[in-house]
């Protein structure tokens, strides 16, 4: 099972790429996480690029998060939401409509911040944005406050669970299967 890690901050030491990089640790045997980095590349999003030849890094996002059986978002919170290249990322990658990278994809939402309440409402905004772009959300949020302080083995086990639930329900929908 292939679940790419997608993370919504460009931020050097960005929390959440950190939080990901510890689900690539913590994934279950069979569950192979790989990092996916790219959402600085792209161009905002603007119907009128879909006339002509795609931009590399479109092109790219399309067909990575297409071909992966399952994705796994972790999004920072940026003035009580998520963070726009995040949002023009799903935005790309929820075009054509009829053949999208994200129609029937398998994800699910984790998120990381300094403060006490771990990106919630960027959580629940960003389910409500993956779900509307046609994604098959699955699980609850999992919001790791005081990141700072780094991840304990409650956190790894937590993110084990959510990759675990993540591959089953993607297991019917899989590219492999």
């Amino acid at each position: 099972m292939k679940v790419l890690a997608v993370s919504g901050s460009l931020r050097a030491g960005s929390y959440n790429t950190r939080l990901l990089r510890a689900a690539v640790e913590a994934a279950p045997e069979g569950i192979e996480v790989e990092l996916w980095e790219g959402i600085g590349d792209l161009p905002i999003y603007s119907e009128d690029l879909e006339g002509g030849p795609l931009p590399d890094s479109v092109q790219r996002l399309r067909t990575d998060w297409a071909e992966a059986d399952a994705i796994l978002f972790a999004t920072p919170e940026y003035n009580g939401s998520i963070p726009g290249g995040l949002k023009n990322a799903v935005d790309w990658a929820s075009r054509p409509r009829e053949d999208a990278a994200l129609k029937n994809k398998t994800v699910a939402v984790v998120g990381a911040s300094t403060g006490q309440f771990g990106a919630m409402w960027a959580q629940q905004d960003l389910h409500k944005v993956l779900g509307t772009a046609g994604a098959r959300v699955v699980g609850e949020t999992l919001p790791v406050s005081r990141a700072q302080e780094g991840f304990d083995e409650n956190v790894h086990e937590r993110l084990r669970d959510v990759l675990e639930a993540l591959a089953l329900a993607a297991e019917p929908f899989s590219v492999a299967a």
